[in-house]
């Protein structure tokens, strides 16, 4: 792991964001700016919810606000080793041009603030990617772009990633720093994720979000923990022509197989809608195995350690 660098996080009041920052703050000196905005100046936004700025600040973290669409940084040190640029703004299917100016912008912004840094790691999405002709095929970073995205998640976000993205090799190409485009594809850990969502509404006895299950509705999660032993490599390898990589975990594990686990942790049946034929959501992970080694966590044991921290022994 990364020790003794100044870092920033954008976004660091999102999942993503904490897990990393806390485990990045442990030997380093972690910033995390976003906006902290009020509940009603989030209205509008699907992502309309943040982790509160005493909770970031308790991991031993240093916080900062300002609206990085603007590109006030209001005395932001300039000096950071390393930049992660996280922050994302989801909005409704009727602001697809906003959300689109908003996350371009701020990614543009971001990166010329922290031209000096040794290297950056801007965090896109599999939500840029079309939908593959068989929900089974596994995509890689040169499949088509920009023609998908299930709407009741994130309307916005293949067309706003695809223009962040673009932002970011243009900014690693003039201003030369190294630049790592990782598309994400299920996080998960106690903190939280998709099957750890689904997991939380089993042991509640509450129906799933997002109305049910897909099926087979396959993914390739990725547990918290081998995110954060794979920065460290990710970003040595980040390149002024950005490289782009798949940040996914090395199996693939379908929604019903992660609600079946955790009912049978449980010990309560989930309570679903199920949606024959919805899309599937698996990366392929040869250019990032090729790069970080395999990941340490089986999703098996990883989604059953996640039981064991939350609720005690199944």
């Amino acid at each position: 792991m990364i020790s003794g660098e100044r870092i920033l996080i954008t976004g660091g009041s999102g999942l993503v964001g904490r897990e990393l920052a806390k485990a990045l703050a442990a030997q380093n000196e972690v910033w995390c700016i976003a906006r902290y905005a009020a509940p009603k100046e989030r209205v509008g936004a699907i992502n309309d919810w943040t982790i509160d700025r005493d909770a970031i600040e308790a991991l031993g973290v240093k916080t900062h606000a300002a609206d990085l669409t603007s590109g006030e940084f209001g005395g932001l040190p300039q000096s950071f080793s390393y930049v992660f640029h996280l922050a994302h703004t989801r909005l409704g299917p009727e602001a697809v041009f906003d959300a689109v100016r908003s996350n371009t912008l701020t990614c543009a912004n971001v990166l010329s603030y922290c031209r000096s840094a040794k290297a950056a790691l801007v965090m896109s999405s599999t939500a840029v990617y079309s939908f593959p002709k068989l929900v089974t095929d596994a995509t890689d970073e040169r499949a088509d772009l920009g023609r998908a995205g299930p709407p009741f998640m994130n309307p916005t976000s293949p067309a706003s990633k695809v223009s962040m993205e673009a932002a970011a090799r243009t900014c690693a190409a003039i201003f030369g720093l190294r630049t790592v485009i990782t598309r994400l594809n299920v996080p998960y850990g106690p903190g939280g994720g998709m099957p750890v969502r689904d997991m939380d509404a089993i042991v509640a006895g509450e129906p799933l979000g997002h109305g049910g299950i897909g099926d087979p509705y396959p993914h390739s999660p990725i547990h918290f923990e081998d995110m954060n032993d794979q920065v460290e490599a990710l970003l040595d390898a980040a390149a002024t022509d950005a490289l782009i990589v798949n940040w996914c975990g090395d199996e693939v594990v379908t929604q019903r197989e992660w609600v079946k686990q955790a009912e049978a942790l449980a010990g309560r049946k989930a309570i679903y809608d199920l949606k024959p034929g919805a899309p599937g959501n698996i990366s392929d992970p040869t250019k990032r195995r090729a790069i970080t080694g395999p990941c340490r966590r089986s999703f098996k044991e990883g989604f059953a350690e996640v039981y064991r921290v939350k609720y005690g022994s199944a």
